[in-house]
């Protein structure tokens, strides 16, 4: 194998890759980057069993051939190298990838091909045609909401489920919040099973760093989400989970019950007191209380070490509860994600409860019905007890 291409014309496919490859755990060809070169083209690949890349870029090839390195000492070499023209060999009596640039040379230690697996291709048919920072923006609505408790099975996922006429539906669901915005694209929507897609939390952390604003395109198989650039040269492809997200229409429904307690407020007013308050908040009491009255509502705190803090914010209230807390760095982060002006937070008149904070732990089959009933006691009891964080945006354009 050898051949020549431009460090600039790689290196940024290359620091994609190498984000993916596992940095001491699994099989040395998990750790490799793979390299193929055919024809006038570079194609770089890398995955750590899940998740996988695949970019190709131009090229001068003047023997083809495959061959994989260690990912990351590559690109670290690679990207302390000035800008300029990189001419890469297999040398097979020695067994080395030797890297040429001008008076400089480096051998790494090649990694037999027959090692290389093959990585799942874009397929085309059905692709959907995407805004990237669009994806991104839903994203941030709601990730923040996904459990990072991996054994949490479904709410340590993101959720994307179709809801008809074009709509779709992103849930992210932990112990202490509830996230969920609603968008439109009717192709995407018709492409994404009844059933709805997971896509587990670490991964969703890894497609994040991919969008931007350019077009991207979007497809799914029965057990992959593929994202692939505008320019068709790169593409990164996501397992998805295979849980049943809890049943959350129940509570959307009772939350727009007509008894359901409304509190419209400025979002930046808001925001800025409750920043105030929580000095005052303690390790045994981390919430504002809210005294609600027709135009107006009392937000306070107090501690005994940290005295207390009283602050009145103008509003429009509808509703039968009079008094409520809300964990205030909690609630905080949920208005930092909205960007408008103006908010509403509903309550349902509905009796409350204890809530303790037990954590959900995978189990085997036989538990499988207990651990599906505590899922939906969990989201019960959040939507009932704590808060609804619900976050609409525009259709896409």
């Amino acid at each position: 194998m050898l051949f020549t291409v431009k460090k600039e014309n790689i290196i940024e496919g290359l620091q994609k890759a190498a984000g993916i490859i596992p940095t001491r755990a699994g099989a040395a060809y998990l750790r490799s980057l793979w390299i193929k070169a055919e024809g006038e083209v570079l194609t770089i690949m890398a995955t750590d069993a899940n998740i996988e890349f695949t970019g190709t870029y131009p090229a001068e090839v003047k023997e083809p051939g495959l061959v994989g390195v260690n990912g990351r000492n590559f690109v670290d070499l690679i990207r302390r190298l000035p800008a300029g023209e990189l001419r890469i060999r297999l040398d097979d009596a020695t067994g080395t990838v030797i890297l040429e640039q001008g008076r400089r040379t480096y051998k790494l230690p090649a990694n037999d091909p027959t090692w290389f697996q093959s990585l799942a291709p874009f397929s085309s048919e059905g692709a959907v045609v995407w805004s990237g920072d669009f994806f991104q923006e839903i994203i941030d609505r709601v990730f923040f909401c996904v459990s990072d408790d991996e054994a949490s099975d479904a709410i340590a996922c993101l959720y994307f489920k179709p809801v008809g006429e074009g709509h779709i539906e992103v849930c992210g669901l932990n112990g202490h919040q509830f996230a969920l915005t609603r968008f439109t694209h009717d192709d995407l929507a018709a492409r994404l099973p009844e059933e709805g897609v997971l896509i587990q939390r670490k991964y969703v952390g890894e497609l994040r760093k991919w969008l931007d604003g350019d077009e991207i395109e979007v497809n799914l198989t029965d057990k992959r989400l593929f994202v692939r650039s505008g320019d068709g040269h790169e593409t990164l492809s996501l397992p998805r989970a295979g849980y049943a997200y809890p049943d959350y229409s129940p509570f959307m429904t009772r939350l727009a019950a007509p008894d359901v307690s409304l509190l419209k407020l400025n979002r930046k007013d808001c925001l800025d007191a409750l920043d105030r308050i929580s000095i005052f908040n303690t390790e045994s009491d981390r919430c504002t209380y809210f005294e609600l009255s027709g135009s107006e509502v009392m937000l306070s705190a107090q501690g005994q070490d940290t005295g207390s803090a009283n602050e009145s914010l103008e509003v429009s209230y509808n509703g039968s509860i009079g008094r409520i807390a809300f964990p205030t760095k909690n609630l905080m982060e949920i208005l930092t994600h909205y960007q408008s002006g103006e908010l509403t937070l509903g309550r349902g008149a509905l009796r409350h409860q204890r809530h303790g904070r037990s954590r959900l732990h995978r189990t085997d089959h036989a538990h499988e019905n207990r651990r599906r009933k505590l899922l939906r006691r969990k989201l019960g009891a959040l939507l009932e007890g704590r808060f609804h964080h619900e976050a609409p945006l525009s259709p896409l354009s």
